[in-house]
């Protein structure tokens, strides 16, 4: 498989509402420097920790640009939602970046549009392995993370993860996570990747405020599933029952099978999973 081809309601630490249920949010140590997320789409969302803006997993090609993904039950063509912006918004979201976070290079966390709209000079924070590729793209201020670096006062790990597991995860290449650490609070970005060694890992070391997972059971009609499923979501608040999980990265590719409507229902069926957060297109958090 090619590797390329591969606003809204503000939820508060008191409770959230997400998809019209009422969620509580399990509130962070008391500090003064809220985490705030505004999900747009997938994998993609805007995270500003201690007043630094970071863009993670850029996906921002229009509704239906792409044909489906080959070898998946669904044939719809992606992106499968559209952004939650106008234009307009979307160039003014891009100029308060202040850097941009790239798990990996496949094309719905890293698309060509992204690559277009992004300016040349914009801080990059990658894995290793990407560095060549981007850099081939024109991005001349790339920051690979071997272990750890400091970037605007906020200290980034990077951690491991299993894109698949077999032939199929092999062949997905090198996936990586970020914990980001600020003076207050700490985010986990897995990125995509399935329960495994890497993930306890990091929950076990970092234990962070918050946990972003890639969820969506992403699968091709054959083998296991390449992202997070439901169990795996819960494995993470059985690991680490003091995290908040987010769900994201579903109900916009093809090859995704677990929607947000089947992780509610699963959540509301398993009490470590009653803080969970699955936000829709365009919310925003303050946690």
């Amino acid at each position: 498989m090619n590797r390329r081809h591969f606003l809204q309601h503000t939820l508060l630490i008191s409770g959230a509402v997400v998809s019209g249920a009422l969620v509580p949010a399990r509130a962070l140590a008391a500090g003064k420097n809220p985490v705030k997320i505004h999900f747009l789409r997938h994998a993609t969302f805007l995270l500003e920790i201690d007043g630094v803006r970071l863009l993670v997993d850029p996906m921002l090609s229009k509704k239906d640009a792409w044909d489906p993904l080959g070898n998946a039950a669904s044939k719809a063509r992606i992106p499968m939602a559209d952004l939650p912006l106008s234009g307009e918004e979307l160039v003014a979201l891009l100029a308060e970046v202040d850097g941009v976070i790239v798990t990996h290079t496949h094309f719905d966390h890293w698309d060509s549009a992204a690559q277009q709209l992004l300016g040349k000079q914009l801080p990059l924070i990658i894995q290793p392995s990407d560095e060549q590729g981007i850099r081939a793209q024109g991005f001349t201020h790339l920051l690979p993370v071997d272990k750890t670096l400091t970037f605007n006062g906020l200290k980034i790990h990077r951690t491991g993860g299993q894109h698949g597991t077999g032939d199929i995860g092999r062949s997905m290449g090198s996936v990586s996570g970020f914990v980001i650490q600020g003076r207050d609070h700490s985010i986990y970005i897995a990125g995509d990747t399935v329960w495994c060694a890497d993930v306890e890992r990091a929950l076990i070391n970092f234990k962070p405020d918050i946990s972003v997972l890639n969820t969506g059971a992403a699968r091709f009609l054959q083998g296991d599933p390449i992202t997070m499923t439901a169990d795996d979501v819960l494995m993470v608040a059985q690991v680490l029952p003091s995290t908040q999980i987010i769900a994201m990265h579903m109900d916009t590719i093809n090859h995704c099978v677990l929607t947000r409507a089947d992780l509610r229902k699963f959540a509301a069926q398993h009490k470590p999973l009653e803080t969970i957060l699955i936000p829709r297109d365009g919310d925003k958090l303050v946690l």
